[in-house]
């Protein structure tokens, strides 16, 4: 039996998921983010009783269609986007239509109408997500992180992430210095 679950996007999640499975004897054969494949069906009772369990840990299992197509959507971008180390340069629509082996103009209608954004959005708010990682953490410069996530140039790069969080990346930079030294000083 496969149980998709919503929410489950870090290792931390993964982590909790396990917990879960483990605290109420439930035997499985892998979990990865946004399932968990279980050796056998559940019956009701323990259905509830896990459903319990993982939303006291801000998770909850997916009953409907349409949920299960919007999460496999979502955790193919979170994982394409900040657990792929190669990370290819690809087509996102072709990429995620052959993932889930369905028509992308259905997939992307369908992530508009349940989440209010294009599947495009989602992706380029999680690419920014990194970049804001990888400033933070100071190990490469503006140009590697625009060469690590895919972006043509350096202003391609700097006009999306301004457009996402209202400030230049150099800007976001200069203020995490900033915040920092004031930190230091207290």
């Amino acid at each position: 039996m496969r149980l998709y679950i919503k929410y489950m996007v870090s290792l931390r999640c993964k982590n909790l998921v396990i917990a879960k499975l483990d605290k109420l004897s439930i035997p499985y054969n892998y979990v990865d983010l946004g399932y968990a494949d279980l050796t056998n069906d559940l019956s009701d009772q323990i259905l509830i009783a896990l459903n319990t369990e993982l939303k006291s840990g801000g998770l909850e299992i997916l009953e409907n269609y349409n949920a299960i197509i919007i999460e496999k959507i979502k955790n193919i971008i979170v994982e394409l986007v900040h657990y792929d180390e190669a990370n290819p340069l690809v087509n996102l629509s072709d990429f995620i239509a052959d993932k889930l082996n369905l028509d992308y103009g259905y997939l992307s209608n369908l992530f508009t109408k349940v989440k209010g954004e294009t599947i495009q959005q989602y992706y380029i708010r999680h690419k920014i997500e990194k970049a804001k990682e990888l400033i933070f953490y100071d190990e490469k410069t503006l140009t590697e992180i625009a060469d690590i996530l895919h972006y043509s140039s350096i202003a391609h790069f700097s006009n999306q992430f301004k457009k996402v969080t209202g400030v230049s990346p150099s800007v976001f930079k200069k203020m995490k210095i900033e915040r920092k030294i004031n930190i230091e000083n207290l």
